[in-house]
């Protein structure tokens, strides 16, 4: 888009990714802001096509401030919600204390309402920041429990690379026709956050479990498996899952609703110091849920 408005000796523009210099002007800011380099995502194709982002730039192209909305639909409580995520929230400090992020939010999400999302969402270490606007906190549950009896399975688990072209192929094809793995909180579509948090976090391990023609993300240690997500048509048993990686954990914790993993658990409170936050008609959610930590963003 051209530019709307121009505000402090900035310039206003949105849904710019289409421009490389834009683009890596959010890259800019959002490393320096947070160290973080989002640059990545050119590996895996570029960035969310459908994200929008809302930002103010200087006369030298550097972006000053940015806020950014994302369609990130959703399996609720078994029904298809169409949710909005909100992300890259960001001001330099030389332009901090002029309503720009203020600006930039009300545009996102009048933006949103406009384009009838249900539901928006976003995580954050501040939420009284965004308590004003609607947000309120979505106090999320991890899954825990002892490990579900072994199933002897025979197959092949092949751990996968995001540094090879093949592996970034076969995750991606799991992540498009994925099968939400909870009908009562969990994402039904975003593969670009899956694969960023997974060059994010090198703990995080990625298998190919070829029986099931599923990715499954997770981590161990010596007592306990965390299982974070899995990527497929199918959702297997966790007995199977556990097998199949050959994990013999004395306690499992299950990163999302398990009501699809055939296994007893018991919610526990997740500690965190990043709040996940809930604004519009959906927020009365029933029972506990949890955020895929693959689809933080």
């Amino acid at each position: 888009m051209a530019a709307a408005a121009n505000s402090h000796a900035l310039t206003f523009r949105q849904d710019y990714f289409s421009d490389p210099a834009a683009w890596a002007a959010l890259v800019a800011l959002l490393e320096d802001t947070f160290g973080i380099d989002v640059s990545i995502q050119d590996r895996f194709g570029g960035p969310d096509p459908t994200s929008m982002p809302f930002g103010y730039f200087d006369a030298n192209g550097v972006c000053a401030a940015n806020f950014s909305a994302f369609s990130m639909p959703m399996m609720i409580d078994g029904r298809l919600v169409k949710v909005a995520g909100f992300q890259s929230g960001a001001v330099r400090p030389q332009w901090r204390g002029r309503g720009l992020y203020r600006d930039l939010m009300n545009r996102a999400f009048g933006w949103c309402d406009e384009q009838g999302f249900e539901l928006g969402l976003l995580l954050t270490d501040k939420p009284a920041l965004y308590e004003p606007y609607g947000f309120t906190i979505l106090p999320q549950q991890k899954f825990v429990g002892a490990p579900p009896l072994e199933t002897r399975l025979a197959g092949i688990a092949r751990a996968l690379s995001l540094g090879n072209a093949a592996d970034i192929a076969l995750i991606r094809r799991a992540l498009g026709e994925r099968t939400p793995v909870s009908s009562v909180f969990a994402v039904t579509a975003q593969a670009e956050m899956f694969l960023l948090n997974g060059v994010f976090d090198p703990d995080i391990r990625l298998t190919y479990l070829e029986q099931f023609d599923v990715v499954v993300a997770w981590k161990s240690d010596e007592a306990s498996f965390q299982l974070l997500d899995i990527a497929g048509k199918t959702i297997p048993p966790l007995s199977a899952i556990l097998s199949a990686l050959d994990q013999r954990p004395d306690h499992v914790e299950v990163c999302f609703p398990s009501d699809r993993l055939d296994w007893p658990d018991t919610p526990a409170t997740f500690e965190s110091d990043i709040s996940l936050m809930v604004r519009g008609s959906a927020a009365g959610l029933s029972g506990p849920v949890m955020l895929s930590p693959m689809a933080e963003f």
